[in-house]
């Protein structure tokens, strides 16, 4: 996600974005209500079946060693396929949830990015609103004009953040068992540091999705068993799979592995920065300020991995192990979270 990259062209369409969103988001929220209504009442919270709290390390799984292919070859940032070896570690069997991350700010007064000013000096000519704290939220629109212009359905909202994943008057009391989103890689790093653990690598996250299998490449069916997107994308979305907005976390069959949702719900952060392509790994740079990670003075970049709920076959079709983005390292989005690993002896 790179909307800060055109601020200067956006401006305009942004002016007005905080009372847009207000009411988007209760429709979109409203619309996710609604399905799940007519099997009952709103879904919050799943049983995550099989709970590890017998474990060495309560709430993760671990993920034995092994080598692998790492990449897909349906988009081009995702080549060439690279035989990668991975040694075991443990992975959090859900992602980071709202419960999780209150207890983490609570403990130690922590201000997330979205809850600070913009840095001016890394985003030079941003309208006065984009420099005000917040996130980017998804807004459901009602008509587009072609898929081109990714504006038409994201919205930079001041005053966006965690407890506020849509704007300011929207909450995410009773949804303690949804991920958290609206996080950046440094909100990421510290919950992580807090727990005594880490983000994991690009190939970690792809090892775990694909449970530890060296799977062949070239699978880009929609997966039945996630939160994705099922209809016309950003206008349309059935809810076939229970959702039209995030999930709770633990709603859909975990892998082989019993980790959850590592497909689709939200993108998650990994510890490594952005490259291009696979072939561009071994040149990544140690200094997070390089020139090469850098857009027209914007910060940097990192990978996340596994889609969200907005992928769809007609738009995104990065509901896969092998698929990845770049995400601005100072901007959090509505559909991005995160989970943690712990490098220790297995059980």
């Amino acid at each position: 996600m790179t909307l800060r990259h055109s601020g200067r062209r956006i401006a305009g369409v942004l002016t007005a974005a905080l009372a847009i969103a207000a009411a988007a988001w209760w429709a979109w929220d409203a619309s996710g209500r609604k399905v799940a209504l007519q099997a009952g009442a709103e879904t919050l919270r799943c049983d995550v079946a099989g709970d590890s709290t017998g474990t060495r390390h309560p709430g993760m799984v671990w993920v034995p060693g092994g080598s692998f292919d790492l990449g897909d070859t349906l988009y081009p940032e995702e080549q060439p396929l690279r035989k990668t070896t991975v040694k075991g570690f443990w992975m959090d069997r859900t992602e980071v949830t709202n419960d999780a991350f209150a207890e983490f700010v609570q403990t130690t007064g922590y201000l997330t990015v979205a809850q600070r000013p913009v840095d001016p000096r890394l985003h030079p000519g941003l309208p006065s609103d984009m420099q005000q704290p917040g996130a980017v939220v998804f807004v459901m629109p009602n008509a587009i004009q072609g898929q081109g212009n990714l504006t038409q359905w994201w919205r930079y909202i001041p005053g966006a953040n965690w407890r506020h994943p849509g704007g300011p008057l929207t909450s995410i009391a009773g949804r303690g068992s949804f991920p958290v989103v609206t996080v950046t890689i440094e909100d990421a790093l510290a919950y992580a540091k807090w727990k005594g653990r880490s983000l994991p690598s690009e190939a970690q996250w792809e090892w775990a999705a694909r449970a530890a299998q060296d799977l062949s490449a070239g699978t880009n069916d929609q997966p039945k068993a996630a939160n994705t997107w099922q209809g016309l994308f950003p206008v349309a979305n059935s809810g076939e799979d229970g959702f039209v907005g995030l999930a709770p976390v633990g709603c859909y069959t975990a892998n082989a592995l019993g980790l959850f949702d590592l497909i689709g719900n939200v993108w998650e952060l990994t510890a490594d920065r952005w490259m291009p392509s696979h072939a561009a790994a071994d040149s990544i740079p140690s200094d997070p300020a390089s020139s090469v990670l850098r857009q027209s003075g914007a910060a940097g970049q990192y990978v996340i991995k596994g889609g969200s709920f907005l992928c769809a076959p007609s738009y995104c079709m990065r509901y896969r192990a092998g698929s990845r983005q770049p995400q601005d390292a100072d901007l959090g989005a509505s559909h991005l979270g995160f989970r943690t690993v712990l490098e220790a002896n297995g059980p």
